[in-house]
């Protein structure tokens, strides 16, 4: 029996050094391949690419280990880079936010399948989210009988059901409030960096701007003709635009992230060195927001305004009546109260050419009420898809029930969250987040009346923006109504602030 144990040692030993010289071998093989991977790629497409490839490839394994930091990816996209694409092609040219989110649902999906994860967390606007999708989909399929299916309308149709989808998880997600007020700091950041760049490029000369935009070409940007002008006029001024391609499309966004701000700069719930961060957030994202000179946008970020103020801080209405006066007769603000007045006027040419847009929208409307002629195209040449309004798109898209099912559900999300503003002694932690997720789709819904970048397939940032705030505020209502009652909260609530 010894000598057969000190065989079985003897063979024990000899296995392992095999398996040791066996496993350096392959490490060395992984490490010579990559090697001579790392050689090509820097031969071929040089070394800010290879580099940005390998930090991008330790990116997404580390993102792969945590859903949160998932999470914080598809933020960061959003805030840096929103319409950039992989460099190179997999069939289809995947975005960036299609690689984030895609991501982000990957790692849900194996915490479900993991067992880390059980029972979802439902809030009372899902049946009605999913009913959305549903119809949209309904209206989708039945498109394709007068319009054939592209592979580009497929890839933006499931990046939608994908950003709806975002919603729906978010409240499942963040079950913990240290979880929500995390987000929402990189929210903040990204919010904050959205607005520096689209000061930083407005400021720099015309050919440089476009210059360095036309550097993110090899990203699915435009390469050239990127610097927009009012009318697109270049004797005109200049708009902001940052790196969303479109002014409105970045004033709307600018709006939204300012609504979802501005209650957290007035909290007495944030710290001091907190709030004069949010202070210099609110004034970049202010200053970008001006200049992008949308009207539009403008005019929704004072609807959020207006939502915050009656709620909560009356003091408010008084700072909007002092910034309407200063823009009023201020010497530099004249162009655009000028602007303001030819677009209520519909005297200027891009009003002009919207008020001919809702015609032919309206008309499309009464031949397909239903269900709409889907997103793939039009059956008729005199009619077509492209009016600068959230509400008629979606109404030519999806006829008036894909409408009346939307607009049900914004209803509803508004009161579902007023049933936490009402409950007795809520607690004040949550109100600046529950007031700024909540103005924040306020502004983007007025968005909507002026154009429609909140929901079109093209602009696929704004709608994963517009369903991330959804989603943030329904996370927000349901973790406020699970917490503990705090005797004093409803006198702070009843103040004016």
């Amino acid at each position: 029996m010894r000598s057969l144990l000190s065989r079985e040692d003897w063979w024990i030993t000899i296995f392992n050094r095999t398996g040791s010289r066996a496993r350096a071998i392959a490490l060395g093989g992984v490490i010579g391949v990559a090697g001579v991977g790392i050689g090509l790629g820097l031969a071929l497409i040089g070394p800010v690419y290879m580099i940005a490839g390998l930090v991008g490839l330790l990116a997404g394994l580390y993102i792969l280990t945590d859903l949160n930091v998932a999470l914080y990816a598809v933020i960061v996209v959003l805030g840096l880079l929103p319409f950039g694409t992989l460099p190179f092609k997999i069939g289809l040219t995947p975005t960036l936010l299609d690689v984030a989110l895609g991501a982000f649902f990957l790692v849900y999906l194996f915490q479900w399948m993991t067992g880390r994860r059980r029972l979802f967390q439902i809030t009372p606007l899902h049946p009605l989210v999913v009913g959305l999708v549903l119809v949209l989909v309904m209206a989708f399929v039945l498109g394709l009988g007068h319009a054939g299916l592209r592979s580009d309308i497929l890839r933006q149709f499931a990046e939608m059901l994908l950003n709806i989808g975002l919603a729906l998880v978010l409240s499942d997600v963040i079950r913990e409030e240290g979880v929500l007020r995390r987000v929402m700091v990189v929210f903040l950041v990204m919010a904050a960096a959205t607005a520096l760049i689209g000061i930083g490029l407005y400021l720099l000369p015309d050919a440089t701007a476009e210059s360095v935009l036309v550097r993110f070409a090899q990203f699915g940007y435009p390469n050239g003709g990127v610097i927009r002008y009012v009318e697109d006029n270049p004797a005109l001024a200049e708009r902001a635009i940052g790196v969303w391609i479109d002014p409105n499309a970045y004033g709307g966004v600018l709006a939204v992230l300012g609504a979802i701000t501005l209650p957290l700069a007035f909290s007495r719930q944030t710290s001091r060195l907190g709030r004069w961060l949010i202070w210099g957030t609110l004034g970049l994202v202010g200053a970008a927001l001006l200049l992008t000179y949308s009207r539009g946008a403008l005019l929704s970020f004072g609807a959020g305004v207006v939502f915050i103020a009656v709620l909560r801080y009356r003091r408010l209405l008084w700072l909007m009546l002092a910034a309407g006066v200063l823009i009023l007769i201020l010497p530099v603000t004249q162009g655009y109260v000028l602007r303001m007045i030819e677009g209520f006027q519909v005297a200027d040419l891009a009003t002009q050419m919207r008020v001919g847009e809702i015609t032919d929208a309206l008309k499309l409307i009464q031949r397909y009420p239903v269900l709409g002629v889907g997103f793939a195209g039009t059956p008729t040449r005199d009619i077509y898809l492209g009016v600068a309004n959230l509400y008629l798109t979606l109404a030519g898209n999806a006829g008036l029930v894909g409408l009346g099912t939307y607009l049900l559900t914004m209803a509803a999300y508004f009161l579902y969250g007023l049933r936490a503003w009402n409950r007795p002694g809520r607690p004040a932690r949550f109100e600046a987040l529950w007031l700024g997720t909540h103005a924040g789709i306020l502004a983007a819904l007025a968005a909507g009346v002026f154009d429609h970048y909140f929901f079109k397939l093209e602009f696929q940032p704004s709608g994963v923006l517009f369903w991330l705030v959804f989603g943030l505020g329904l996370a927000t209502t349901r973790l406020w109504l699970k917490a503990e009652p705090d005797p004093g909260a409803a006198e702070a609530a009843a103040g004016t602030g």
